[in-house]
């Protein structure tokens, strides 16, 4: 037998303390929280309510989080640059009522697609405008252009939906119904969350989005436009809001003057809940989709439960404040 191999004390050292380096980095995630309330609240929903493993259950929970988690992915990354946008649930329903008016109008449904993605594009592009050159808290610009658009669509519309009957290959690849009583929105909500995620984590603007949230000063120090970067994040915000508008139209055949109001709070449940922090400069797309799927169980499941609707909004909020709680102490570790 040959002789023994010794190895040094700095190498051995070295190899004991990788697994807990590793299970220090586990901890700092930002999904971990999130992942911890998916897995507690599925278990808990699993085991009270009848039928919620069921596999129209699972489709209902997956449409439901691939319409909030579209406006939830812009407002992750938003906000991860430091940036609030509640408008989003307003240009939620004016996206769609003008998909809504352009189809009725007799307009090819791809241009009508394109308008109302762009009318929302101009609507981030000039939130993101005043917030920058006016140096304005972002909170405030955007709750202004929530009650603006609000009452833009009320008052275009008399307070009346507007439904409309067609249909088109276009509506089905947005939300037409796919095996096992899935929707096709499910399938960008994946996409979508998938290239946000390589945009967040392996190209400069997502280390540019970082850095405008967690240190604007130093990040414009090493030139990063900080102020294009958030404009950017609000017209991405905008169009993933538009994108979810229209995907809803296209589900329900219509629309109405109150459509998208509250989204804006639930994408910001669902962010917080991802583990992304309000300071900016933290959070991950992976736990916003964790607490989007977290939003679409409890409202599946608290119905298939008995519970009474009323109790959505009161354990949404309960969630949401012990996401905070768990997502500060494994920040401040």
């Amino acid at each position: 037998m040959g002789p023994e191999t010794v190895e040094a004390p700095s190498t051995l050292a070295a190899r004991r303390r990788a697994p807990a380096a590793r299970l220090a980095a586990l901890r700092r995630s930002p999904e971990v929280g999130a992942l911890a309330g998916f897995l507690a609240v599925f278990l808990g929903f699993s085991a009270v309510a009848p039928h919620f493993l069921t596999l129209d259950s699972l489709a209902g929970i997956m449409t439901i989080a691939a319409e909030l988690g579209l406006v939830a992915i812009g407002v992750t990354l938003l906000m991860i640059a430091g940036e609030f946008d509640l408008s989003v649930g307003s240009v939620l329903g004016v996206s769609a009522m003008a998909f809504a008016l352009m189809a009725r109008a007799g307009a090819p449904h791809l241009v009508a697609f394109l308008a109302a993605l762009a009318l929302a594009a101009a609507i981030g592009a000039l939130n993101g405008w005043v917030v920058t050159r006016g140096r304005l808290p972002s909170f405030i610009v955007t709750l202004g252009s929530m009650m603006f658009w609000r009452g833009v669509l009320l008052a275009v519309t008399g307070g009346f939906p507007i439904a409309y009957e067609g249909t088109s290959a276009l509506f089905f690849a947005l939300s037409g119904r796919l095996p096992g009583g899935f929707h096709a929105s499910a399938l960008w909500f994946l996409a979508l969350a998938l290239a946000a995620t390589v945009v967040l984590t392996r190209t400069p603007f997502g280390n540019a989005l970082f850095a405008s949230g967690g240190n604007p000063q130093a990040a414009r120090a090493l030139g990063v436009d900080v102020d294009r970067v958030k404009r950017i994040g609000f017209v991405l915000t905008a169009v993933l809001a538009a994108l979810a508008g229209i995907i809803q139209f296209a589900r329900f055949g219509s629309v109405d003057p109150l459509r998208g109001e509250g989204v804006e709070l639930e994408a910001i449940a669902a962010t917080v809940t991802g583990g992304t922090l309000l300071t900016g400069g933290y959070g991950s797309v992976i736990g916003t989709v964790l607490g989007a799927l977290i939003v679409g169980m409890v409202r599946n499941g608290l119905v298939l439960a008995g519970a009474p609707a009323y109790w959505y909004r009161a354990f949404i909020g309960l969630i949401l404040v012990v996401a905070v709680i768990i997502n500060l102490r494994i920040r401040r570790r």
